[in-house]
Formats: C-alpha cells, sequence, structure tokens
C-alpha cells in the first residue's frame, strides 16, 4: 500500500462514525438502485457513512459492477469478494470484522426494507441509550404462498427456541463496537447470527417497519434455508431435542409399568393362555421406556459438553465502575 493508499484509508477511519454492512448475492439488477438510495442515506447522517459490501460467492457480476461503480459512489465504501457462498450470516460477520465506525447496521441488497429505517437504528445507538436496534415488521407485503410458511415458522421458533424473537423474526438489525466485539467473540460455525445476538442480551430497541415487495429477483429464503435455519437454531439455543426425548422416556416408563401391571394381573388370571407372551412383552416394553431414558440421559450430558465446546463467555458485562474507594488490584 502506497503512501497516498494510507493517508487516504486513516482519513476514512476518521471520519466514519456509521458503518453499514451489506452482503450481495445475486443482487446485480438491483446495485445501481441501490447505490442511488446509499447516496441518499449518507447525505441523511451528514455523510459520515461508509459502506461495506461483502459479494457471498454471487456467481454474477455483482463483483465487478461494484468494483466499477464504488469509486464515483458518492460514498467511502469497502468492497469484500468471499471465495465462495459461505451465507449471509458469515457475510454479515466479514463486514462486521472490516467495518471502521463505532456503530453498525445491517441491510439486505434487495431493497425491502426502507433506507430511513437504516438512518434511525443509526440516530437511535449515537443516543447511547441502546446498544442493539432490531428492525421488526408490522407488516409485509409478500404473496400468501409465502407468507403463510414464514409466519408458521416464526411461531414455531419463538414457541420452541427464543421467545423473544419477534413474531416475523429480524433481517435487520444495527450494534454499537460493545456489541459487535462481543458477537465476533463467539465464533460457531453452525449457529444463526440473530440468535446469538439475541443471546449476548445488553439494552435492545425495536423499530417497526412496513416491508416492502421484491422488485426483482426471487428470495434465496427457501424452505430448506428455513429448515437448516431452525435446526442450527435448535441445536445451538436451546436444549429442547433432549429435553423431549427425556420427557419421552420419563412418560414412557410410568406407561410401561402401568401396562406391565395389567398384563401381569392378566396372565394371573389366566387370561393370556399364550406361552411366553407375557415375559416377552414385559421386556420389550420396559427395555423401550429404559432405553428412552438412558438416551436423554446421556444426551444431557452431551450436551453440557457440547456447550462447554463452544467456549461462549459466562456473563457479559456493559459497565463496571467503582465509587468511593481505590479499586483493588487482582
Amino acid at each position: 500500500m502506497n503512501e497516498a493508499s494510507e493517508t487516504r484509508g486513516t482519513d476514512v477511519k476518521t471520519a466514519t462514525c456509521y458503518s453499514l454492512i451489506i452482503p450481495v448475492y445475486r443482487n446485480e439488477e438491483t446495485l445501481d438502485a441501490l447505490l442511488t438510495v446509499l447516496r441518499g442515506v449518507a447525505a441523511s447522517l451528514e455523510n459520515r457513512l461508509e459502506v461495506v459490501f461483502v459479494v457471498d460467492g454471487s456467481p454474477d457480476r455483482c463483483f465487478p459492477i461494484l468494483r466499477e461503480r464504488l469509486p464515483d459512489a458518492g460514498f467511502p465504501s469497502q468492497l469484500v469478494c468471499l471465495s465462495r457462498n459461505f451465507g449471509s450470516f458469515a457475510a454479515i460477520r466479514m463486514g462486521l470484522e472490516t467495518g471502521y465506525g463505532p456503530y453498525y447496521a445491517v441491510l439486505a441488497a434487495d431493497l425491502q426494507e426502507p433506507p430511513a429505517l437504516i438512518v434511525s437504528f443509526f440516530q437511535t445507538m449515537a443516543t447511547n441509550s441502546f446498544d442493539i436496534v432490531i428492525g421488526t415488521r408490522e407488516s409485509r407485503d409478500d404473496p400468501l404462498l409465502q407468507a403463510l410458511p414464514a409466519d408458521l415458522f416464526w411461531k414455531v421458533y419463538r414457541r420452541f427456541v427464543q421467545p423473544e424473537m419477534p413474531p416475523g423474526g429480524v433481517d435487520v438489525f444495527g450494534c454499537n463496537l460493545v456489541v459487535r466485539d462481543a458477537l465476533l467473540r463467539l465464533r460457531e460455525s453452525n449457529s444463526t447470527l440473530v440468535g446469538l445476538l439475541f443471546w449476548l442480551g445488553f439494552r435492545r430497541a425495536a423499530i417497526p417497519y412496513a416491508r416492502r415487495p421484491r422488485a426483482i429477483g426471487r428470495s434465496a429464503w427457501t424452505f430448506r434455508r428455513k429448515l437448516r435455519y431452525l435446526l442450527d437454531s435448535c441445536f445451538a439455543l436451546t436444549d429442547l431435542p433432549i429435553t423431549l426425548i427425556i420427557g419421552a422416556g420419563l412418560i414412557g416408563s410410568v406407561a410401561s409399568i402401568l401396562l406391565s401391571m395389567v398384563i401381569f394381573i392378566a396372565w394371573l388370571v389366566g387370561m393370556i393362555p399364550v406361552p411366553g407372551y407375557t415375559p416377552l412383552i414385559l421386556v420389550i416394553l420396559n427395555s423401550f421406556a429404559l432405553t428412552m431414558l438412558a438416551t436423554g440421559t446421556i444426551g444431557g450430558y452431551v450436551w453440557r459438553t457440547y456447550e462447554n465446546t463452544k467456549a461462549r463467555p459466562l456473563y457479559l458485562a456493559m459497565v463496571h465502575e467503582v465509587y468511593g474507594q481505590e479499586r483493588r488490584s487482582k
């Protein structure tokens, strides 16, 4: 890097207050409109905005188009191209690692979120009253066949995984530098970035918005991706599967004991004339119940071992202040 480039990079770091992360995948047709919208966002934020575009192995011409357009875009930007398609969460993490500002936000490249929402994100965080800002959809102009499965998905998610998740899920969010650093510490490959964001806690604000219809292209949020998202969330954020197995084992044990008593009494009074039937059924019933219970118990230990391998911090503190005494040295 030459001296002029180093000087320019330093100037961008100094001037940047807001870093906007945009993962890009198959968005070739919306890039020109997106750049026009971003110029207005930058002006609303007093030109203290930088935009980090992360091309997530997109097979179209997104990268060359951005490389050509960004020098004259009218706002500072960075362009990152991943070696293949790693998924939107990985692209967002890359953007968070790359950005300069003390405040960060994420925006999809398909222009379904209103640009004023991002301005509200940054303005809300700049008050230092909140550490995380999430966008909650008040309405969505999607076809019925897309809206119904999405609503069902988020109902199941909120019921069994994270009850604090908004009814329509979260597609865009903003956070400050403290939350960004804490989020990047959680390096879990098979997890969900938004789920981890809620796991972190911190002071959270919600800003409602109306999601706009997709003007161009098709959503990559397919049923297969939704199912993978749900499974990753279950295995990473809740012990529900293990709890269900243990519950099934306990219920099965009680049912087996009761049914075994019924069969044994029936054998005693001569209602079961077939030789060997009674001991065979008793063995099958009790073995099944004990197997389920044992599987759930072992799964409980495996779950706790798995939790420890994540190496998540035991706690996160926002403020630690001492008044009226000297801080003890450790």
